[in-house]
């Protein structure tokens, strides 16, 4: 151990000072865009390209109805694009703030946790494992300190770092502790200074928004060619080129839903920001999507099924038959319980624990050992610390070297079966008490130590834990979550299957597991430390779809896990806490780190963070992801539909003795009011309450898939039916056919949209975006009818109110043959 002290910490009012000065401790960030770089992105879809094509025409040709439509489709399309794009930005930027990383610092003589922003130069920070640096500094003290620099350096393996040395911010702690002087913050930092290199980086579009592009690109190719059709059909009929030219392009523009991406953004932004609300953080967009496929949660046990309180419920010595319940001083009497030997026990978990940042079983430790009389303060004051081991996963142990005169005396303390391979006689009485105890659920350590004595050499010893004798055992208890069960049965509804994956002995994990009901469905158990096997060989001989407890499972060896239910077609969520939990969490389909519990790695690694550490978070977080998912295909079915209902009417409708159906700017009216509002108001959409009672969907899974595409294709004809018999019936009766069409088609759509909206009660008037915008869009479709201004614009004509009644009474058909058909399924 090396260390200095006499280091000059700031009171909260120079910090303050500080921060005024050198600003917030963050990474440059990318300019914000302008208004007139986001409106001409907006131009710049090729579904925006055809109207301004299509408007150029009709302006040439003097064609001024259709020049003031298209103008204004353009205008609505670009700032609902620009609001949308903004409003998804805000929330985004929020959970940013939310997400944002934490320090430890030394203020006024205590340590407190900040946002990392709000660390100045000359803070004190105190650095542990997990814990990424949070700006560059000078260590003042350090205890095994290692660090993985590959972030800065691209090294991979951690590097050892001593008193006097440098540190750079966004390395990470892999071991042992230190305290270090800030020096350098933000984008005078060695991390900062590279993040001003790649901060013009744009951010890429998710994989969903990729695949919908991809959609939309094979969606305007078709429509083309159908558009070039129907232009031929309207010149073969005496139509002139101009004005066919114009439908074929306006066409084109309707069959596409180019609200779609709007739609798209606002629901998983929207969505994050609501997980948010529910305490689940995400950190990465592409979560959102992913959450909706989860088909096994690999949950620890510790913190998240369980309250994360740990309680020193019983100790044992050699000699006794089973592990005892200390109950104050009695815990020390000879004749009942052999007391000295209980005293020794809990002074060793005292002097071989952290008392700032330790684990739970370390302050449990210390609390129970107070409560029993033991005087922790003064034993560790008493006993100076020389040297220690911080907990290492690989070795499952802790050590630690004290002095107390001329005597010293290390202790280790451990998993039972790495601390029984370093002691020296054979404890074959040891190995039943474990098994007892572990098959109750409970956490066991072992503690050994070693007196150094007068003989100890001179200087600061080795660690070295041979010869040890037993002292020990200690067993803890931490109650199960009230919800756990419910969280269990939450997921096997919603077909996600929960497994257990835990640092655990055997028995206590298969003991918790049963508790929950995790082993009705997957009964078997999986050993880590299954002897002359590796995990790979003993993973290779299973049936994965049946385990439901991994236990003595080593935080690298995780990955295996991992990876062995994704060859089995699985997708994973993983929860994680731990500094090495961070390869896992980026290996798992959606990494969950734990926000109070976790350390700050695993957070940067993960892609959800559970605010408040509980699984029934992460139930809510794959309601939403669902949600999102069944909003986004709802919408499809809906723009498509009626997209494919337009093309029809037109190709159809010269060969059942019907003019031209549609002019240019009553497809464009119809377009915008349908895929305008009602549109976006679909990515909003309350959960359907069924959502979490069917199974996850494959993200393999085409977008058009699961019968979608079939779907698209019935309701489309459903509503071209219609649209064509109003437009037959109007023929028949001498009046105007393209009004008729026109007002079928739009207020069908509208019924369709009305019959889509998600089941279930909603909150008034968040909940209901899409009943307001469609009675607001076929207020305007009436209007378009009725209003002078427009009928000239549109031209269409006034109907009088039993010419009205047909085109109303087919409009409603689609929506509620639409009704029915989802009742029944």
């Amino acid at each position: 151990m090396t260390s200095q002290r006499g280091i000059a910490e700031l009171t909260e009012l120079e910090a303050a000072r500080r921060l005024r000065e050198h600003g917030p401790n963050l990474s440059p960030q990318p300019p914000p865009r302008s208004l007139a770089t986001r409106v001409l992105e907006q131009l710049r879809d090729p579904m925006i390209l055809l109207l301004l094509v299509a408007g150029t025409v009709t302006t040439l040709t003097g064609d001024h109805p259709d020049t003031a439509i298209i103008a204004a489709v353009v205008v609505l399309n670009t700032t609902l694009g620009v609001l949308q794009e903004r409003r998804a930005e805000q929330a985004m930027r929020a959970l940013d703030r939310l997400a944002a990383p934490f320090a430890v610092v030394h203020r006024d003589g205590t340590s407190r946790r900040v946002p990392a922003a709000e660390v100045v130069p000359g803070d004190l920070v105190l650095l542990g494992a997990g814990d990424v640096v949070p700006a560059d500094a000078t260590l003042v003290e350090a205890h095994g300190l290692e660090l993985d620099e590959s972030a800065i350096t691209g090294e991979s393996l951690p590097r050892a770092r001593e008193v006097g040395e440098q540190v750079e911010a966004g390395t990470v702690v892999t071991r042992g502790r230190a305290r270090a002087a800030v020096t350098r913050t933000g984008a005078d930092s060695g991390l900062g200074r590279i993040a001003a290199l790649v901060a013009t980086t744009p951010v890429r579009s998710t994989p969903l928004q990729r695949r919908l592009t991809r959609l939309s690109t094979q969606l305007v190719g078709a429509v083309l060619v159908l558009a070039g059709v129907v232009l031929v059909i309207g010149l073969v009929n005496g139509r002139s080129l101009g004005e066919m030219t114009v439908v074929a392009l306006s066409l084109s523009v309707a069959a596409v839903p180019e609200s779609l991406p709007a739609v798209v953004s606002v629901a998983l932004a929207l969505g994050a920001a609501r997980m948010s609300a529910r305490h689940a953080i995400v950190r990465r967009l592409p979560a959102v999507e992913t959450l909706g496929s989860v088909t096994v949660l690999a949950s620890d046990k510790t913190g998240t099924l369980t309250e994360g309180r740990m309680r020193l419920a019983g100790l044992w010595v050699p000699g006794q038959e089973t592990a005892v319940v200390p109950r104050g001083e009695a815990a020390y009497d000879e004749a009942a319980y052999g007391g000295a030997a209980y005293r020794r026990l809990l002074e060793d978990l005292v002097l071989c624990s952290d008392a700032q940042s330790g684990s739970t079983l370390d302050q449990a430790s210390l609390a129970r050992a107070g409560e029993l009389g033991v005087p922790v303060e003064q034993l560790r004051q008493s006993w100076v610390r020389l040297q220690e081991r911080p907990f290492d996963a690989a070795v499952r142990t802790m050590a630690t070297l004290q002095r107390r005169g001329d005597s010293r005396r290390l202790v280790v303390k451990g998993a039972p079966e790495a601390v029984l391979r370093r002691l020296r006689p054979d404890h074959p009485d040891v190995e039943a008490v474990v098994t007892a105890a572990a098959a109750a659920g409970h956490r066991v350590l072992l503690v050994a130590e070693r007196e150094a004595g007068r003989s100890a050499p001179q200087g600061v010893p080795a660690l070295d834990d041979a010869g040890l004798r037993l002292v020990g055992m200690a067993v803890f208890a931490d109650p199960l979550r009230s919800t756990a069960p419910d969280v269990v049965r939450s997921l096997e509804r919603a077909g996600i299957r929960l497994a257990l994956v835990t640092g655990d002995h055997a028995a206590t994990a298969a003991t918790i597991a049963s508790r929950l009901g995790i082993t009705r469905r997957s009964p078997d158990v999986v050993d880590g430390d299954a002897q002359g096997r590796s995990l790979e060989e003993e993973l290779a001989g299973e049936d994965v779809h049946r385990v439901g407890v991994f236990a003595r499972i080593r935080p690298e060896q995780k990955v295996a896990v991992v990876r062995r239910l994704q060859a089995a077609g699985e997708v994973v969520a993983m929860t994680g806490d731990g500094v090495n939990d961070a390869p896992v969490l980026r290996a798992a389909d959606i990494g969950v780190a734990m926000g109070g519990s976790g350390t700050e790695v695993a957070r940067q690694a993960a892609d959800l963070v559970l605010a408040d550490d509980n699984l029934d978070t992460v139930v809510a977080a794959v309601e939403e992801g669902r949600r999102i998912y069944a909003n986004i295909r709802t919408f499809l079915r809906y723009g498509l539909a009626g997209g494919l209902a337009e093309v029809v009417v037109m190709l159809v409708g010269p060969f059942v003795g019907m003019p031209l159906p549609l002019l240019p700017a009553q497809i464009l009216w119809i377009n915008m009011l349908t895929h305008g509002l009602p549109g976006v108001a679909f990515g909003a959409e309350p959960v359907d309450p069924s959502v979490m009672e069917r199974p996850p969907g494959s993200p393999q899974e085409a977008i058009l898939g699961g019968r979608l595409l079939r779907a698209v294709a019935v309701t489309g004809a459903m509503i071209a039916g219609c649209a064509a018999a109003a437009g037959l019936w109007a023929d028949a009766r001498g009046a105007h056919v393209q009004t008729a069409v026109f007002l079928t088609l739009g207020l069908a759509q509208l019924s369709v949209a009305w019959a889509l909206r998600s089941p279930g009660p909603r909150p008034w008037p968040r909940g209901r975006g899409v009943e307001i915008s469609v009675l607001g869009a076929a207020a305007l479709q009436l209007a378009a009818v009725y209003v002078p201004w427009l009928n000239e614009l549109l031209g269409t004509r006034p109907p009088q109110l039993d010419a009205l009644l047909a085109p109303v009474l087919l409009a409603a058909v689609p929506g509620l043959l639409v009704w029915l058909g989802r009742s029944r399924s």
